[in-house]
């Protein structure tokens, strides 16, 4: 099974009025094999500060296995060589397994105490599907990764890729102030 890079993505939410569009957003590009969902972790906190989480992922139970066994794989043998490899990849996937996913209920916790009263925050581990190609060829080249971030808006002005009014809309879609 071949993974594409993968990012932990976190969103905050001020007076969520969720209507299922982040979740149409995710099938289409799955469906597309842009980007899969290995796990999600949306908590919702309401006026009176009462919490409510939601767990989801659009991987099977097998992937989930397979991804828990290659992530712990890695862990693995990077402290211990190739034995580590194995008894990593074994513990990751079960590890995965009694947890339900890859982010775990003591995961959803810890983010609800950060999330103030009428408010929700979003954890998704997305996979980039689209760029595993490009991925293997910066590495048949003998690239790696130096950093990797999100631009702003603001810093598409700065570097004279957008105007000030595109900036704007683009600022209000992600929430930011300008």
């Amino acid at each position: 099974m071949a993974i594409g890079p993968v990012q932990l993505l976190v969103v905050g939410f001020k007076h969520p009025d969720f209507q299922g569009e982040i979740r149409e957003e995710l099938d289409r590009l799955r469906d597309n094999d842009l980007v899969r969902v290995i796990d999600a972790l949306a908590v919702r906190k309401d006026a009176d500060g009462n919490a409510e989480a939601l767990h989801a992922s659009q991987l099977s139970g097998d992937e989930q296995a397979a991804f828990g066994a290659l992530v712990g794989g890695l862990i693995g043998l990077g402290a211990a060589g190739e034995e580590g490899f194995e008894i990593g990849a074994e513990r990751g996937a079960e590890a995965v397994a009694e947890r339900g996913g890859v982010l775990s209920d003591e995961t959803a916790w810890d983010v609800l105490e950060e999330i103030p009263p009428d408010s929700a925050g979003l954890l998704v581990l997305l996979e980039h599907r689209w760029a595993i190609g490009l991925r293997d060829a910066v590495a048949r080249a003998g690239g790696f990764r130096l950093a990797s971030e999100f631009i702003s808006p603001l810093d598409l002005i700065a570097i004279g890729l957008v105007g000030a009014e595109e900036a704007e809309a683009l600022a209000s879609a992600e929430g930011d102030a300008i």
